[in-house]
């Protein structure tokens, strides 16, 4: 039978029996990605004011970052943690954890002590939101799949856009940009609504009680997944890289480059990003449609189009510059907002569920490693370069070779049951070979 007809079987009962409890972990996670949406973007955002407060530059500013984003390797040892003692621990464990590291960010006297702090908040969030996005695979049905992607990524924009308004509220009051980590600090009374809502995904626990040997951290370099291993760090790579360097210096270089006031600079990221979540329900409809690869290959590699055209910025004779960073950064959000549900819905699907969260955990210290050196090549690079602009306008460009790569090398996973997306039958007998050699082997030994 077909995948899409076994599929389209199998929907009746599963929305029957599963729905409630899809909707709640849905809720959950909608809240969490909120939260972390917001949690995530406050260095970002305040960052002209925190240059300003730490007496850095934009060279010291770049490397501030760079030391920030060693975070994913704490992400990464929670992403594996969460193969071995369950998703729903991991992420209550961040929501316990980063209101008291916020508070310490917020009370920070000294750089390099915010960065500390941002460190354990950006590893605890990164650690929790790869569980989600697991979780989301492994509990939701074939035809939700995506759907419930679109919704995390979206609640992810949304928290992202929420400090952005604030800014220039609590600039224009006189107030610090300290107070802008109040709400993260305030995240301590999401504990009890999402500890309701959020079972242990049943796909974890029966892993959990199968007796059969335990998986490695390099496990998902097996020959069963290398290919789509390799290929989903490659991308994340030069995505990271791209993505450093375009999102992470954006607000940034509205302000304290193009010049732009504060409200206004804010006012035009509120909007791209509000028009950006249209990509969000379109990636999900082109990811069940067209497919997860078609997705992040196309729509995903024209997005990197719109990054080029905000920082080239209009052409001289062009009579409303607004208008043209507005509607560049608008089709970038768009776009970046397909790829975002292709590229994890397909990621989550790839690999079985031992090594879900372990694979995502790698693609984060993937990404920090690449962030750590697109932020040093930026700080290096921007005298050699003649300015930050032209420095980004080249790192931009490394988001379509990713695009191009995703698509040659990704397996297509739309409308497979999750089994036979991540080979779980070929793992399992792969794994009992393994076991049966090592007894063997053993049993040699004692002889």
């Amino acid at each position: 039978m077909a995948p899409d007809a076994a599929a389209g079987k199998a929907q009746p009962g599963a929305a029957a029996s599963g729905a409630p409890r899809g909707s709640a972990i849905i809720a959950a996670i909608v809240l969490l990605q909120i939260y972390q949406g917001y949690a995530l973007s406050i260095a970002g955002v305040a960052s002209p004011w925190i240059a300003a407060s730490f007496h850095l530059d934009e060279a010291s500013l770049a490397r501030l970052f760079a030391w920030m984003s060693t975070s994913a390797i704490g992400s990464l040892l929670l992403a594996r943690m969460a193969d071995r003692v369950g998703r729903r621990t991991i992420i209550l464990t961040a929501l316990s954890l980063v209101p008291l590291f916020s508070a310490g960010a917020a009370l920070a006297p000294r750089a390099g002590v915010f960065a500390a702090f941002e460190i354990l908040i950006s590893a605890l969030l990164g650690g929790s939101v790869s569980s989600a996005i697991v979780l989301l695979a492994e509990e939701l049905p074939i035809w939700r799949r995506a759907t419930g992607q679109a919704a995390a990524a979206l609640a992810s924009a949304i928290g992202g856009i929420l400090p952005y308004p604030l800014i220039p509220l609590l600039i224009g009051a006189g107030l610090s940009w300290r107070w802008m980590l109040l709400p993260a600090v305030a995240g301590a009374a999401l504990i009890a609504p999402v500890s309701r809502m959020l079972p242990e995904p049943m796909a974890w626990a029966r892993a959990a009680a199968n007796s059969g040997p335990k998986t490695s951290f390099y496990d998902v370099f097996h020959p069963l997944y290398r290919r789509r291993s390799v290929t989903l760090l490659a991308c994340a790579a030069l995505d990271t890289m791209a993505g450093t360097a375009v999102n992470g210096w954006l607000y940034f270089d509205a302000v304290s480059i193009i010049g732009l006031f504060p409200a206004r600079a804010s006012m035009l990221v509120v909007a791209g990003m509000a028009v950006g979540m249209l990509g969000f329900p379109a990636g999900a409809w082109t990811a069940e449609r067209l497919g997860r690869v078609p997705t992040v290959s196309y729509f995903g590699g024209a997005a990197w189009l719109g990054a080029l055209a905000f920082y080239h910025g209009p052409p001289r004779t062009f009579s409303h510059p607004t208008l043209w960073l507005a509607a560049a950064y608008c089709w970038f959000k768009v776009g970046s907002s397909m790829m975002t549900v292709g590229a994890n819905a397909a990621a989550t699907e790839l690999l079985p569920a031992p090594l879900r969260t372990t694979m995502v955990g790698w693609q984060m210290i993937t990404g920090a490693v690449f962030s750590v050196v697109a932020q040093v090549l930026i700080a290096a690079l921007i005298g050699p370069m003649r300015g930050l602009t032209n420095v980004i306008k080249n790192f931009a460009l490394l988001g379509i070779p990713s695009a191009i790569v995703f698509g040659l090398f990704i397996d297509e996973t739309r409308g497979l049951p999750l089994e036979a997306a991540a080979r779980e039958q070929e793992w399992a007998a792969a794994r009992s070979a393994m076991s049966r050699k090592d007894a063997d082997g053993g049993a040699r030994r004692h002889r």
